[in-house]
């Protein structure tokens, strides 16, 4: 008995689970507030959108590129089978890294922090309902429905009281919603993804290939980082150890484990966002983000508690997408 205990992994023990998923969970919460100061830092204004990609292209490439590299130095198959998957890839690039963030990088700019959190919480209600309209192997649950509709709520109490407590605007709250959108169809792609090649390459390919042509856009717009710190570099350099510990913490908690058992800590993302936000930014704190992230966090709570308890452990089940990491994204 004490043998087999010996022979469980460390990613498999509900101690370290817990202290894994929580770490990724907190770490990506926390990249909302440290984006902004970064654009602080380098003086990125919200104008300047060939400056963000360029920010953005930055951070993912150099994240993609460890991720790569981890991925060799633990023998991780990189094999494609066929030449045609370049092209299914590079459509994951493009969706899942170089629309995503440009998306994420234009609205975080023109939102405050802690709004955008809980609004890119979207993602997970939208992925649930997607996978149910493309995927005969996804069903519509009564407890998907539940969770969707509490979700959905969270989000849309971001806008009550007057314009003084913050409102929909179509640069802020408008362009993480496309980010909140790109971050679903990733989702879906994830699943092609894993059959053209390891998914954990993938995301790095993804990182990497998306954040390369984020740069050469940003460039192409003018874009530049007007003033280099030794602050700023800091706060890029937290960004990419976030992007690449992040996803590969997940990543092999996701391959061990069932998806509900590891994206239920995903939950606190929005809440670590909002709360972090507030706290490094000075942001204005308004009592409806308490509402909004209680029920989006909720909402995020139900869908997967219903899916830990349904899956049997072991390696990733490809039925369930819910996860944030089903498609190896965080912001």
């Amino acid at each position: 008995m004490m043998k087999s205990r010996n022979t469980i992994s460390l990613f498999q023990r509900p101690l370290f689970v817990a202290l894994f998923a929580l770490t990724s969970a907190i770490a990506w919460g926390f990249a909302y507030p440290l984006i902004k100061l970064g654009y602080a830092e380098f003086q990125i204004t919200p104008k300047m959108t060939g400056s963000k990609m360029l920010f953005a292209g930055i951070r993912f490439t150099i994240a993609g590129l460890l991720v790569l590299a981890m991925a060799r130095t633990t023998h991780k198959d990189f094999h494609i089978r066929q030449r045609a998957d370049w092209w299914f890839i590079l459509l994951f690039c493009l969706v899942n890294t170089t629309l995503h963030y440009t998306f994420f990088y234009i609205g975080l700019s023109h939102s405050e922090g802690s709004r955008a959190a809980i609004l890119n919480s979207l993602s997970v209600f939208s992925v649930v309902i997607l996978a149910c309209i493309f995927f005969k192997s996804d069903r519509m649950t009564l407890r998907k429905v539940v969770g969707c509709v509490i979700g959905f709520t969270g989000i849309l109490s971001l806008n009550l009281g007057g314009a003084d407590s913050g409102r929909f605007t179509w640069l802020g709250d408008g362009m993480i919603i496309l980010n909140a959108l790109c971050g679903a169809t990733a989702s879906l792609l994830t699943r092609g993804l894993g059959k053209r090649l390891n998914v954990f390459v993938g995301t790095g390919y993804s990182l990497a290939l998306g954040g390369i042509i984020l740069v050469v856009c940003g460039l192409l717009f003018g874009g530049a980082l007007p003033k280099v710190t030794a602050l700023g570099l800091l706060w890029l350099f937290l960004l990419i150890c976030i992007s690449t510990v992040g996803f590969t913490l997940y990543n092999k908690l996701l391959t061990c484990n069932p998806i509900g058992k590891v994206a239920i800590y995903n939950s606190l993302i929005p809440v670590v966002g909002a709360v972090s936000s507030c706290l490094c930014l000075h942001e204005a704190f308004y009592w409806k983000y308490v509402l909004a992230g209680a029920l989006a966090t909720a909402g995020i709570y139900i869908i997967n508690k219903g899916n830990s308890t349904r899956q049997d452990g072991g390696a990733i089940s490809r039925k369930n997408i819910s996860g944030k990491e089903s498609r190896a994204s965080g912001t």
